[in-house]
């Protein structure tokens, strides 16, 4: 009888024991999952914003909720003390942060997220160029139904634009640990007529904004990136085309310290609309110097404030010591020559026939 006791206790404390693992688990319906994570500070502490999807019958509602602290983490556990379901940050898509808080250095906010992991890093990053508290709360009032307004303007297959810079919370994090690569973050603000409106990018530099470029910039910068398909431009005077393909060629090299690129990009347009009766070569050249210029400026502005986000870094790694790597931007890069060579071919001229 003491053998058969013996196995018995033995039993019901290895169950014991396995049932102990799922203690802390808590059910779906008890749990709410942020889509939107907004973060701005308040003298030395963190103000989050949570966008909460909350089903409704047939329908789907979201609730802004706000909370002061220390850190995200404690901010979070406040949250979910206060309210009837616990807060799961896992699913948060859009990470958007507040511009003073972003030219003061978001270092430590990336670090810790990537840290604590309960934040994807997969998660985007936005800028929000207004009152971040107004931004929010005009998201809470004029979302759709569906709850993922914010989300749908970075998705490709919904509301995406070639001229969105598209960055995620490890491409921040990389670049704050890289000594050749920065990154540009897309800057919104409330749209008068649209829910929200894109005025440009956020130049990043170890986790510090230094410097704004507009959305014809980012083009620019997404197709170094190879983002720019599909990409409406401009063009003064001549009409409108679309990109249909991009190609880039480089050729670095480094001479007595001073390093020289040569960068080809070639595009392929379809023309979509024309004023007169231009020639399609009149609209190949003058294309090729919009963006020549453009990309000229850019790269100057980007020199001046020392933040390499087109990754030309990368292209003389092989050229520079390793040990002198810590200096590029300060160094190598306020001194790097370049010449961009823009080289546009019309491959389609829509519906409409061109003059003879």
């Amino acid at each position: 009888m003491k053998g058969v006791k013996m196995i018995v206790c033995s039993l019901i404390i290895m169950v014991m024991f396995a049932l102990s693992g799922c203690w802390d688990t808590r059910d779906i319906n008890h749990r709410v999952m942020p889509v939107v994570l907004g973060i701005s500070m308040e003298g030395e502490k963190y103000k989050v914003y949570l966008q909460i999807p909350l089903p409704q019958k047939d329908t789907i509602q979201t609730k802004i909720v706000t909370g002061v602290g220390e850190t995200i983490n404690e901010i979070v556990d406040d949250i979910s003390t206060n309210m009837e379901s616990s807060v799961d940050l896992l699913h948060v898509k859009v990470i958007v942060i507040d511009r003073h808080f972003a030219e003061e250095g978001t270092k430590d906010l990336i670090a810790g997220i990537m840290r604590s992991r309960d934040v994807s890093s997969k998660a985007m990053v936005a800028i929000c160029d207004d009152d971040i508290e107004q931004f929010f709360w005009s998201m809470e009032k004029n979302t759709s139904p569906q709850g993922t307004s914010l989300l749908d303007f970075f998705e490709k297959n919904a509301g995406w634009d070639p001229q969105i810079a598209l960055t995620r919370v490890w491409q921040v994090y990389r670049s704050i640990h890289s000594y050749t690569r920065d990154v540009a973050i897309p800057m919104l603000r409330r749209g008068e007529t649209t829910l929200v409106e894109h005025v440009g990018s956020g130049v990043i530099k170890n986790g510090r904004m230094v410097e704004q470029i507009d959305n014809n910039e980012t083009l620019l910068y997404n197709a170094f990136n190879g983002e720019s398909t599909q990409g409406k431009i401009e063009v003064t005077n001549k009409g409108s085309v679309l990109i249909l393909g991009n190609k880039m060629d480089y050729t670095s090299n480094v001479k007595d310290d001073t390093p020289f690129l040569r960068s080809k990009i070639s595009l392929n347009v379809m023309i979509l609309e024309t004023k007169g009766s231009p020639s399609r070569k009149m609209i190949e050249k003058e294309l090729e110097k919009i963006l020549s210029d453009r990309l000229n400026n850019m790269n100057k502005k980007l020199q001046e404030s020392e933040a390499d986000i087109l990754g030309l870094g990368q292209l003389f790694r092989k050229e520079i010591p390793r040990m002198d790597l810590e200096d590029w931007r300060s160094k190598y890069f306020r001194e790097l020559s370049t010449d961009f060579i823009v080289d546009v071919k019309i491959r389609n001229s829509g519906n409409l026939k061109g003059p003879k």
